[in-house]
């Protein structure tokens, strides 16, 4: 039988009973879907470079009344996730959700000046750091025949992003949703969802710089919704994809734009 039949849909959106890991969930996206599986009834494991801003994502999580732990990884280095992964399914529980948020931005120079140390630093980290997360995820999960795993995308894998010179980002957020995919095909005859997280414009403090103005007014005048999201945005849409709701839903890149891929 697979992790998606039989269930009951009276409370789909709950993760009761459920463990699951996040990647890069010191600060900003991972720390508020950290907190907001937590309060869907989640224990959350915290991983992050940063072991300090892990520990206290991982306070808030047990502040909630859930179990947490916090752990310093950087996703580039194969063993060092495996063994993480290994320590959470141990330690917090056997693992059933996994969010591979990890991800990080380095320009920006035009395409001719980017020094190759800039473009590998940025795909190891968010493609292959997502696809080391998810191998050592589906090795526990498979083995059992359930598993919900859910990868960050970006809709700059989707669009080129006016006026941002970053192809090295946008080709790693666009690796990020075809490997979701191929993933998804293999692995969900075993039992295991993968699907990805698409976001658009999202409010951060390096979004609301007074240097960046400018551009965040134009990025505001292409979203249909008429505003920037905010990482509060992304904790529903996280939610539900590794929930019971969305039990139908593989190999699905959901973009949470406001609409501004429509155009």
């Amino acid at each position: 039988m697979t992790n998606w039949e039989g269930i009951t849909m009276s409370n789909p959106f709950s993760l009761e009973g459920k463990t699951g890991l996040i990647t890069g969930a010191g600060q900003g996206i991972g720390r508020a879907v950290a907190l907001a599986w937590a309060r869907a009834g989640a224990n959350v494991a915290i991983l992050d470079t940063n072991l300090d801003t892990a520990a206290r994502t991982a306070s808030e999580v047990e502040s909630i009344g859930m179990r947490s732990l916090a752990l310093s990884v950087d996703v580039t280095e194969e063993d060092a996730v495996n063994d993480a992964v290994k320590r959470v399914d141990s330690e917090l529980g056997e693992l059933d959700i996994a969010f591979n948020n990890a991800g990080i931005a380095r320009g920006e120079v035009p395409a001719v000046d980017m020094p190759a140390d800039w473009w590998r630093n940025v795909i190891d980290v968010n493609l292959s750091g997502v696809f080391f997360s998810s191998q050592a995820e589906a090795r526990v999960m498979l083995k059992r025949g359930r598993g919900t795993i859910l990868n960050m995308a970006s809709m700059s894998g989707i669009i080129a992003n006016k006026g941002l010179l970053q192809p090295n980002y946008n080709a790693s957020k666009a690796g990020v949703a075809h490997l979701t995919r191929s993933l998804a095909v293999e692995w969900a005859p075993q039992g295991v969802r993968v699907n990805s997280l698409s976001p658009g414009y999202i409010l951060t403090p390096l979004t609301e710089r007074d240097e960046v103005a400018e551009k965040r007014a134009e990025w505001i005048s292409g979203i249909p919704l008429g505003r920037m999201g905010t990482v509060d945005d992304l904790t529903g849409p996280a939610t539900f994809a590794v929930s019971d709701a969305s039990a139908y839903m593989n190999g699905h890149d959901l973009v949470v734009d406001g609409g501004f891929v429509c155009w």
